[in-house]
């Protein structure tokens, strides 16, 4: 078996990873084979795959397969490998990157960094046998330079220039080198593991039936982080178990009221506390920045963790510490722990990468991605660890769990060897024989009040269908009284019916399935009886009908009912007359529906065909409402094709406009949004366009130099209006300008500039619903806005200036500014606050002239 710890719950297609020790591939374990896919593509691949992915046959010939062997059964494994992609739906050629990336793998491993010292005495390092670097550029589809210059030099751009980057050691090269080996492999997996994910993943809610298979416990002769990593995650599973089996079903006969003498059971909680507790549990010690050295580890965990029970040190002087686990006492050496805790690939590596041509490897390393910028540091081995052993226990936790305890018979992995001592010791620290305990006396089974009783009640002659008796404890009561089962198989709790034994289980489930039978065949007899009868009544009642006609005809035809056989002859005449005219007129009728059939075809055609023909010459236009009659029977389809064709028109009126009649159109649609049944002047500016510069500034030269330091070069609306003076309402003449970022006053005879107010200051216009043409332009609470206060406006074209003001305040802050209808609103003078007040003068639209306007204290009121 791999000797490495992977965790896999399967739900329909979804697969969890833990964690895989890819410290194998460069340190392999004396008497322990590398990853199997090594031998099998070596062993199993053909010649002309061997020779695309310049690979040899012999296993001594990579350094990472030196002093292990290879079997016959990997050349049959292979095919088997091979065959399993193609089902899986891999296309060849990403099968083909897979062998690739394998292939580069085992090349990498062969590197041979040869130390050298350069001029200026600093140490460097070179490959000797380049062939393997430049085959290994060709299978990535890189350049060798750039493969070089990665391994090589620290920091290096990912050119393929040689003076690249800060040189590095022999051994700070073969450092990287055997991480590049362990994190191509490791990601492949994990892409592999998505790809089959990918494909196997249901679209569809159903149940699933999961499976979660780990390695279990491991203790060898020199145990490092691999083997905390897996006992680790053994602990965690083991105390799932031990919560959901032996302390959860304890508690819940507790609670139940059931009659239970506790069993005791070892729990390890403390454990998992010891090696996952946060800021002082192991994990959490291995992540501190601060720890530059195995030792500073060591000596930090045994401060920590001093006096725990299960955490015993092994000498001042060794680098070793120990745990004592729910399955025996584990000795762990510190050596290394640190670095394969963070075993991470430099980001120039990664980028150099990321040059490659092979899309699979691309994808391996996103992080590689120039265009991709990220300062999240990189997450440790052990933090992904627990992370996902939290993942998946709260997957766990909420699936109904059913356990296979696997026993190991010996340690020498032969057949028909029983070692009693090792056995003993499985069954004492897995927990089985307080399990056994509680399986022989407690229940196996357990249901809600709820569910059990309308799961089973078909079996009750008195519960089903319908219940009409006392509560529901009570109908499960006369459901377990009438089963052919012993009562005492049976407890009900206050919440829950508990069943002893899974046979009784079995018997009960085989008495419902035999009840359902009954019932389907009860339920397709009393159909049949129905359909039976109903068709039985229908034959019937038209035997009557018939006999009633007939004998109704026969009296009406002849006066005299039938008498013999005399009148026989006669009556066999007039039926066969009867007949004669009945068959004529039944293909008159069929005439008249054929004519009349293609009577309507031909005019259906007609119409359609002599549409455009009957259309008037403007038609285009969206306003014209014109369309040729149609017959009554094709009243709906003429008045669909009237709306497409009317949709269609306006289409081409769209398409028919450029930018600037699109921009005016926005605005008419804006002011529509906005006065539409709100403002009385509105119906009169539909009519009239949108001009904007009604004084042509944007040709004026004066304001070309101008608004080039102010940075208003285009002008949105340009007008003399009138600015209502505060004091005393009276009009002042005065040039009002909008830009795409500002308002602006001007002096209309020399352009100077009286005020400028930028649009992200305006937050608010007011105006009356009447045919004024007053709007208020409401300035937010600033150092410019506490000085000058609001401005009263007066112009002829009050809804463009308010309508255009509003699109530019929306475009300059991002949302649209207030717009406020009313007869009475509130307007800021500076230092005092006055209220606008309109009121309707009663004249006519025609004999209207300028508002008349008052200033009274803190008022002003404006007749219309």
């Amino acid at each position: 078996m791999e000797n490495y710890l992977i965790l896999k719950l399967i739900l329909g297609a979804i697969q969890w990873e833990c964690t895989l020790p890819t410290t194998r591939i460069t340190d392999t374990v004396i008497g322990e084979r590398n990853f199997h896919i090594f031998y099998q593509l070596l062993l199993g691949a053909d010649l002309q795959l061997l020779k695309s992915l310049k690979l040899y046959r012999n296993v001594e010939k990579y350094e990472l397969l030196r002093n292990t062997t290879a079997m016959e059964e990997d050349r049959l494994n292979f095919h088997y490998t091979k065959r399993s992609l193609d089902v899986l739906g891999l296309s060849c050629d990403e099968t083909s990157s897979i062998f690739r990336v394998i292939a580069v793998v085992l090349k990498l491993g062969n590197f041979i960094f040869v130390p050298v010292t350069n001029i200026d005495g600093t140490e460097g390092c070179q490959v000797s046998n380049v062939y393997e670097v430049q085959e290994t550029a060709q299978l990535l589809n890189l350049e060798a330079q750039v493969l070089i210059n990665c391994l090589t030099r620290a920091n290096s751009s990912n050119s393929s220039q040689e003076d690249v980057g800060s040189e590095m050691d022999a051994r700070q090269a073969a450092t990287n080198r055997n991480t590049l080996c362990r994190t191509l492999y490791s990601r492949l997996f994990t892409w592999l593991v998505n790809k089959i994910n990918d494909t196997l993943k249901s679209t569809q809610r159903e149940k699933n039936l999961a499976l979660l298979d780990f390695y279990g416990f491991e203790v060898l002769d020199h145990n490092s982080f691999e083997q905390f990593a897996i006992n680790y995650s053994a602990e965690k599973i083991h105390q799932n178990f031990v919560f959901h089996l032996l302390r959860s079903e304890q508690e819940l006969y507790i609670r139940e009221g059931l009659e239970w003498s506790r069993i005791d059971y070892f729990d390890n909680e403390s454990i998992c506390e010891l090696i996952d507790k946060p800021s002082y549990g192991i994990l959490s010690l291995i992540n501190e920045s601060h720890l530059s050295s195995n030792e500073a580890l060591l000596l930090r965990v045994q401060q920590c963790c001093a006096g725990h029970p299960n955490f015993m040190t092994s000498g001042s002087n060794s680098m070793c510490f120990q745990i004592r686990h729910f399955a025996n006492v584990v000795n762990y050496s510190i050596h290394r722990f640190l670095e394969k805790n963070s075993d991470m690939l430099p980001k120039y590596i990664s980028a150099a990468c990321y040059q490659s041509k092979l899309s699979l490897v691309q994808s391996l390393f996103p992080e590689g991605n120039p265009r991709r910028q990220t300062s999240k540091k990189p997450s440790t081995l052990s933090s992904n660890i627990r992370t996902q052993l939290q993942t998946l226990l709260a997957i766990v936790k909420h699936r109904r769990s059913h356990y296979v305890f696997c026993i190991k018979p010996n340690e020498c992995k032969q057949p028909h060897q029983f070692d009693l001592a090792l056995v003993q010791h499985q069954v004492r620290y897995m927990s089985l024989m307080p399990l056994v305990h509680l399986c022989r006396t407690g229940h196996c089974y357990h249901l809600l009040h709820v569910k059990f009783f309308h799961r089973y009640k078909l079996l009750n002659s008195l519960t089903w269908p319908h219940y009409h008796g006392g509560s529901q404890v009570e109908g499960i009561a006369l459901i377990i009284r009438n089963l052919p089962l012993p009562s005492a198989e049976f407890t009900i709790g206050t919440k829950n019916v508990f069943v002893r034994s899974p046979r009784t289980v079995y018997e009960l489930e085989q008495f419902r399935r035999l009840r359902i039978s009954e019932l389907a065949v009860l339920i397709q007899k009393m159909f049949r009886m129905y359909h039976a009868r109903k068709r039985y009544q229908r034959m019937r009642h038209s035997q009557m009908v018939i006999s009633s006609a007939w004998r109704t005809w026969r009296e009406c035809r002849f006066g005299i009912p039938f008498t013999g056989r005399r009148h026989l002859w006669s009556l066999y005449r007039i039926a066969r007359e009867e007949y004669r005219s009945l068959k004529y007129k039944r293909q008159v009728k069929w005439a008249i529906e054929v004519i009349a059939r293609y009577y309507r075809q031909w005019k259906i055609r007609q119409f359609l065909l002599t549409i455009p023909l009957r259309l008037p010459p403007n038609t285009l236009s969206p306003l014209s409402t014109e369309w040729p009659a149609a017959p009554v029977f094709l009243a709906d389809a003429s008045r669909h094709l009237r709306s497409i064709y009317h949709r269609w028109k306006c289409y081409i009126y769209r398409n028919s406009f450029d930018q600037t009649a699109r921009n005016r159109m926005r605005e008419k649609v804006t002011a529509s949004i906005i006065f539409k049944d709100r403002k009385a002047s509105y119906a009169r500016s539909v009519g009239h366009p949108f001009v904007g510069d009604y004084v042509r500034l944007r040709h004026n030269q004066q304001w070309k130099k101008m608004c080039a330091e102010t940075n208003d070069q285009y002008v949105v609306f340009a007008d003399i209006i009138n600015k209502i003076a505060r004091s005393s309402g009276k009009f002042v003449p005065i040039l009002l300008v909008l830009s795409t970022s500002s308002l602006l006053l001007l002096d209309q005879r020399t352009l100077q500039i009286k005020y400028r107010v930028p649009a992200s200051e305006i937050y608010r216009m007011s105006l009356s619903p009447y045919l004024d043409d007053i709007a208020v332009f409401h300035v937010k609470a600033s150092e410019f806005g506490r000085k000058k206060g609001d401005f009263v406006f007066q112009t002829g074209h009050v809804i463009e200036i308010v309508t255009k003001m509003f699109l530019v305040i929306q475009n300059a802050t991002g949302k649209p500014p207030e717009i406020h209808i009313s007869t009475e609103f509130e307007a800021n003078f500076g230092q005092q606050t006055v209220i606008f007040s309109f009121k309707y003068g009663g004249m006519s639209d025609l004999a209207q002239g300028p508002p008349k306007v008052t200033r009274k204290a803190n008022r002003m009121e404006i007749i219309v």
